[in-house]
């Protein structure tokens, strides 16, 4: 178990099994993942099913659940492999998600908002905070 699973009893965010209670099974997560990516990067087309961005049109809710999904995908993968790689994509994928974040802070719902959180390699905490709140919403922007 790395450090950052423990963060949480520093930060009073919750422990990885609290805010991955509800996420879908890893195998089924990677490939929604992956297939989100495929789409923003225009790789793989939109299916006509599904409106470019969330429900209110708004695209900076949609790229923030597709950052913040792949971001507690690394997270989960990093907990049960906790060697560099998996770890660096976990610390670098919840960077990405605190950026956007800083640019966006009325996306953030967890306690900790993101002007007050500063990356360290222990702020995958963050990434749980906002994982667990985004379930908890009825999961927006997708």
């Amino acid at each position: 178990m790395d450090a950052a699973e423990n963060s949480h009893q520093n930060t009073g965010t919750p422990p990885s099994r609290d805010a991955y209670t509800n996420a879908p099974d890893l195998h089924r997560e990677i490939h929604q993942v992956l297939a989100l990516d495929a789409e923003r990067d225009g790789r793989q087309p939109q299916p006509a099913t599904r409106p470019p961005t969330d429900a209110t049109g708004d695209t900076a809710a949609a790229e923030r659940a597709r950052l913040l999904r792949r971001a507690a995908l690394m997270d989960r993968i990093a907990l049960d492999d906790p060697r560099p790689g998996p770890l660096a994509a976990a610390a670098e994928t919840a960077e990405q998600l605190l950026l956007h974040d800083h640019h966006h802070p009325d996306q953030a719902a967890g306690p900790h908002h993101p002007d007050t959180t500063t990356p360290t390699p222990t702020h995958r905490s963050y990434v749980r905070q906002e994982y667990a709140a985004w379930t908890a919403a009825g999961r927006p922007g997708t």
